[in-house]
Formats: structure tokens, sequence, C-alpha cells
């Protein structure tokens, strides 16, 4: 992508879509706007539905990564509004056109913005804004209706528009209305033409590309780039959230487009690590971390995924060290003397006394936390082990993945020439191997959790009883039942949409509540990983069209890439409980990229 992401222009400022971020300024153009009817001005905007009472939606559009490229359709009290930018390293062109007005057009302020508290002087000069920055002066201008509304009460300085006909923002060298249709229409023109080479996936393409894009931010602590999970839930807790297997996946994700995005993803969640060093649940500012915590051990997988991709390019020296640390950790609080992991919650002393360093602590629904899938019916009723502080269950999604992660981890570590390290992690594999095969439960035909203290089987079955397949250690006869008794079992897991989070028999599946029985991006791409790791290679395509008609679904629609899916209506849209615009549910449409051979 020639130049760092983190220099020019972009829209990595998290608190406002409509914030166009200069790097490594520190300084940013932010569009606001005025409604005539009610004098309100809409300072910031996100993807999901304002809570607010303010009413405005935000259609993603397409963009590309390194902002060369970004469209945006505001509706909001009856208007409609389209923002267009054009930007390289130095230049950033913004072209805003209402489409629809309601009784009086809008007032556009695109206001002079000092970002992360950095050294910029902003003045308003006559007709255009200055900003004085450590690498520069930055001048931006105006181009349009111009009007004056001293009114507005921003508390910087701002230039204001009627919206009442298209308005030119530019900054770096001054635009016509022509000069910017032009720039901003070749630059459209060159993503389409970047999109078309997927052919008939284009539309997967353009949606993994926009779900990365928008949801992409700087972390001015760390001097990095990270994909959250989406904005909304970095402006609910106080500027940022990462959480640990989201940003995973997100690298992957990222390794679409940038070998660099995915590294900085990598950075971002791996610096995060506890005093303990395992990765935690979240983390977000002030030091405030789950520190009882972490999540699905997917690093590995995502490192080997786009070691694959980019080669040396991924520098996996780098990272080695920290996820070893924390597969160490797994093994010394989680992993059972028979190979058995258990999901857990260790108490801690708060450091801030904010409500998740209490709620759930030490305790069952931490423990659930910390699988990822919160409020699973799996953990239903399971004991918690006060002495262990871990679930009193086996859990198979678990036992799967950490073997994945010591095999891959074993491997890395061969290609390294660290062989004390990979001796280490190849006797870890090795038992937990041996507990996975206790796992089986050869009545149902499956891989099912069991209680730790009867041995009882759990029989409420998720897409993690297919995870075992990662290991290599799944015979054929066992895969055959698995699919054919389960997989393509209508009553359990296949359907119009797929897969479940909990089987469709299961009494909890008709709540279609987050993880009990909607539809999530992760599920759907390991159960694909698993299914090709396990050579079953006819069923991780059918999942892979599959879940690409469900992305296709909302994406086509609205733009959107949910955060779960009803299983029943293939849509995000019918819960409040299903962020709209959330960087994972682009997971969806992955598998369909990777059977074509575009990763």
């Amino acid at each position: 992508m020639g130049n760092s992401l983190k220099k020019g222009w972009n829209t990595f400022f998290t608190d406002s879509l409509f914030c166009h971020a200069k790097l490594p300024d520190g300084f940013g153009v932010n569009l606001c706007f005025k409604d005539p009817g009610t004098g309100r001005v809409l300072r910031d905007s996100f993807f999901s539905r304002w809570e607010g009472g303010c009413g405005e939606s935000v259609r993603a559009d397409i963009r590309s990564l390194d902002g060369s490229y970004t469209r945006l359709t505001l509706s909001w009290n009856g208007s409609e509004t389209v923002v267009e930018s054009a930007a390289d390293r130095d230049s950033c062109v913004l072209l805003i056109t209402p489409v629809r007005q309601g009784q009086l057009p809008m007032t556009l302020l695109a206001v002079g913005t000092v970002l992360w508290n950095r050294p910029v002087c902003v003045r308003r000069a006559g007709d255009t804004l200055e900003a004085e920055t450590e690498t520069g002066l930055i001048r931006v201008y105006a181009c349009g209706s111009r009007t004056e509304d001293p009114y507005a009460g921003l508390g910087a300085p701002y230039l204001a528009l009627s919206l009442g006909r298209p308005a030119v923002i530019s900054m770096g060298t001054e635009r016509s209305e022509e000069e910017a249709r032009e720039i901003v229409g070749a630059a459209r023109e060159r993503l389409m033409q970047e999109h078309a080479a997927f052919g008939g996936l284009c539309d997967a393409y353009a949606g993994i590309q926009s779900a990365v894009g928008w949801n992409t931010v700087y972390d001015p602590e760390e001097d990095t780039l990270f994909t959250g999970v989406s904005r909304k839930w970095n402006a609910a807790n106080g500027g940022y959230m990462i959480f640990c297997w989201d940003t995973f996946f997100a690298a992957v994700m990222a390794g679409l487009f940038s070998p660099e995005l995915a590294c900085e993803n990598f950075r971002a969640v791996l610096t995060r690590r506890t005093e303990e060093g395992f990765v935690p649940n979240f983390a977000s500012p002030d030091g405030m971390k789950s520190r009882d915590r972490s999540e699905p051990p997917v690093g590995a997988l995502a490192l080997r995924m786009l070691a694959q991709r980019f080669g040396e390019e991924i520098p996996v020296r780098e990272f080695f060290p920290a996820l070893l640390e924390w597969n160490r950790w797994y093994a010394g609080h989680r992993m059972l003397q028979n190979g058995w992991l258990c999901w857990g919650s260790d108490p801690y002393e708060p450091r801030l006394g904010r409500y998740w360093e209490k709620n759930g602590v030490g305790a069952a629904f931490g423990a659930a936390l910390e699988s990822g899938m919160d409020n699973s019916p799996m953990y239903d009723g399971v004991p918690f082990d006060e002495e262990r502080h871990i679930h009193r269950q086996a859990d198979v999604g678990l036992t799967s993945l950490y073997f994945a992660d010591c095999t891959l981890l074993a491997d890395f570590a061969a290609q390294l020439g660290k062989f004390e390290e990979e001796a280490e992690l190849r006797g870890r594999a090795a038992r937990c191997a041996e507990g996975l095969s206790e796992l089986w439960n050869g009545e149902a035909g499956i891989f099912c959790n069991r209680r730790t203290d009867t041995g009882e089987w759990n029989l409420r079955l998720s897409p993690t009883s297919f995870y075992p397949l990662f290991s290599g250690k799944v015979t054929a006869a066992q895969a055959e039942r698995m699919l054919r008794e389960h997989l393509y079992n209508p009553e359990e897991f296949w359907g119009e949409y797929v897969l479940p989070t909990i089987a469709r028999n299961d009494p909890a599946y008709p709540e279609q509540d987050y993880w009990r029985g909607r539809i999530w991006g992760p599920s759907n791409f390991l159960t694909y990983l698993a299914l090709r790791a396990g050579g079953q290679e006819d069923a991780a395509r059918e999942l892979a069209q599959k879940s690409l008609g469900l992305f296709r679904k909302e994406w086509r629609e609205n733009c959107h890439t949910h955060e779960n899916y009803n299983a029943e209506l293939g849509i995000g849209c019918d819960s409040d409980n299903s962020d709209n615009f959330y960087t994972w549910g682009a997971l969806l449409a992955l598998p369909a990229l990777m059977e074509d051979g575009k990763f």
C-alpha cells in the first residue's frame, strides 16, 4: 500500500466517523451538521443506532483501507447527505452532497480539531482554517454556500456552509466543486476497479474492507493502529476497547489488504497482556483490563494464517514470546492433569473499582465470559471450583483450540530454532490430545463437554463440538458421524441459515438471544477452519457458501456487518443486542474468499 497507514489523512480518530485526521500531526477536520428546525448540532456519529434520541442513521457504503476513498450516507431529521473523501499523504478533499433536504437545508460545520492532545495550534484565518503542527502548516479551505453561525457552540474554529447545494472542504490545496468531483470520482473508480478484480466475490471483499477500515482507529497510548470491534464500544469505554480474540480475527481480515495493519493489531492486543502474562478478555484506558480471565487462544492460529500469506513480512520472532507466555499461562491456570481444559476466572484485587473488576470475577459467570460466548447455554448450571477458580466442566472448544495453539507454536519454535520450547509445546499438545480423546461421546456420536467432578456428559451442543477436527486425531468414522448426525442435521445445525450457536433442538434456541441460538461470525469461521484442517473439504465449502449468503443478506440491503444474526430470519436488525457494524460480522465473508484462493 505504499506509505505507512500511520502517515497521511484517514478516518482513524475514534470519536466520529466524520472526522478526517492527519497522522502523525494530530490535527483533524470534523464535519458537524446543524439542523435548522431544532437547532441541534450533530457533533459525532457512529453506525449503531444513536442512543441519545438524535435519530440519525449512517450507512457505511464503501471505502479503501488507506483512506484514498471513503463514502458515508447520513440520514437525519428528514435529510440525506452523502459524504465522500479522497486523500493521499498530504492532501484531502471532502465532497458533501445533499441528496434529500428537510424543510430547510442543514448547515455544515467543518471544525478544526486538535487530536490526542498533540502540540497543534488551530485558528481561523479569514475564509480558511490554519493548523500549525510539528510537521508544518496545514490549511483548510471551503467551497460552497458560505454562511456564518456564531451560535453553533463548538468551542473551536470552524467554517460554515449551507447545504442547499454541494460543499467542498479541502486540506492542503484549495479545490473548486468541479475539481473535487473529478478527484473524488477518480478515487472512487480506482476502488471499484480494485473490487472488480474479485469478480463474483467483489461484495465479500468490499464488505470486509469496509468493516475493517471504518473500525480501525489510532491508539495514541501505544502509537499503534488497531481494529476495534466497533466505534460504539470505544466511545462507551473511555476511548477504546480492545478485545482478545476479536482483535486476532481483525488481524486476519486485515491480512486481505495490509500486512502492516495485521501486525499493528497483533501489537495492540499483545501489549495489553496482564502482569501474569496472559492476553486479557478486554483492555481499555487507565490500565483497565480483565485480570481474572482471558479469551479463546486463537493468536497462533491467526499468526500462522498471516505468515502463510505474507511470509517474512510478518515478524513471527517478535510475536512468538508473548504467545508462548500466554500458552504457558493457560497450562498453569486452566489445564488439568489429564489434558482437559476448563474456562475460569481468577479473583484479584480491583485496581480502579469499576464494574467489570467485580461482576463475575472469581465466579462461574466470569468463567463463561472467558469463553467469549458469554451467555451460552453450555454453561448454564455448571458448578464452579472455588479452589482452582475454574468451571467443573472440561470444554471441548477450549481443549481443541489449545491443542492447535500448542501445535502451531511448536512449529514456530522449530522455525525459529527454539528447540527446547518446541519440545515443551509438543509435550503439552500430546497431553491435550489424550484429554480430547476422552471427550468423544460414542453414544451421541460427537465430542461433548464433560463434568470434571462426575464425568457426566453435557449434551448441550454448539459449533465448538466440531473444533476437535483441528487436532488431526478425529477418526474417519467419528468425523462421518459428526457431520451426518449433527452438522447436516436440520434439527441441530443445518438449515437455510447456519450455524446457530446452540443446537436448534436445545430449549434455549428459541430465545435467539446473543449466544443462545444466534449465528456469530467467529463460530462459523472457526468451524470452517476446523473442517478444512480435518480434511472435510466438501463440508467446509458448503459452510463457506452458506456463511457468505447470510453475510450478503444484510450487507446488500443495509451495508451492515452485524455482531450476530437471527438463525431463523438471517438478519441482525431484529435485536438491539446486535451491533450493526461490528468488525467480526465480516468474518462470514472470509471463507468464501479463501475457497476461491483469494486469501
